[in-house]
């Protein structure tokens, strides 16, 4: 069984700073997340992506929130409760604070980055078993990010002034690693949705790491509008294959 949220969320990242006009504090989107069980494509976790003003003493931020569920039938088997967080820039997305506390089928684990732009370091605190506790500065390199800011960040590309083809390198912050990923644009398709028929923006995604196989059997459909939200995901990896369906979108900015 796959860390679901994890695969979804590497298959969502991108390097840009550019203005956010896209996303705005109340958005929720809801997700269906299945599995290849047995050669049957099965439902079996809930995704949801949650947006909310965070007031600090210095700023007003943005809070991302991500969380992943199995369905109750399925906790039996391997039960999932995730949770990652970033709190960003409203105005460009950029991350000052990410949490990650994951529970996954008896695995638990607890990550905070806080980031230093100024410096191009970040403060970790990794929580472990019987609270354990271990801090360690890592540097990152400019336009790297946390998954959760990744993941909105993708959808302030402006898909209209790329050719079919074109590819951007991206870097994505995981376990206090820097990864290369690269995003290729495969132009527009209109599909069936939960919240209607959508012309979206079609794209692949490859990594260099090993969770992905190969960049053609990981693709992404955002709806091509001012919202550019994820709308079907398809992924491939070492043990299996999925899908990502939404189910509901609610407080668009556009």
């Amino acid at each position: 069984m796959p860390r679901f949220l994890l695969l979804i969320l590497l298959l969502w990242s991108t390097i840009i700073n550019a203005q956010n006009n896209a996303i705005a504090p109340g958005e929720k989107l809801v997700y269906t997340a299945s599995y290849n069980m047995s050669g049957i494509l099965t439902d079996i976790a809930q995704v949801t992506m949650e947006t909310s003003n965070v007031k600090t003493s210095k700023a007003t931020l943005l809070r991302l929130k991500c969380t992943a569920a199995t369905y109750s039938k399925w906790d039996t088997f391997f039960k999932i409760r995730d949770l990652y967080e970033s709190y960003v820039s409203p105005k460009t997305l950029t991350p000052y604070l990410y949490k990650r506390n994951i529970n996954e089928g008896g695995y638990f684990k607890a990550m905070k980055y806080t980031y230093s732009h100024k410096t191009n370091i970040i403060k970790s605190v990794q929580t472990k078993k019987n609270n354990r506790i271990e801090n360690k500065d890592f540097k990152f390199n400019l336009g790297s990010k946390d998954i959760v800011s990744t993941l909105y960040n993708i959808r302030l590309l402006n898909y209209e002034s790329m050719s079919v083809g074109s590819k951007k390198t991206v870097t994505i912050i995981f376990d206090r690693k820097e990864t290369k990923a690269s995003i290729t644009y495969l132009g527009k398709e209109t599909i069936n949705t939960a919240i209607g028929k959508k012309s979206c923006y079609k794209i692949s995604l490859g990594s260099q790491s090993k969770i992905l196989e190969g960049s053609s059997n990981n693709l992404l459909w955002l709806t091509a509008d001012e919202n550019k939200i994820i709308v079907y995901g398809k992924f491939k990896i070492p043990v299996g294959n999925g899908e990502l369906k939404i189910k509901s979108a609610s407080g668009l900015k556009n």
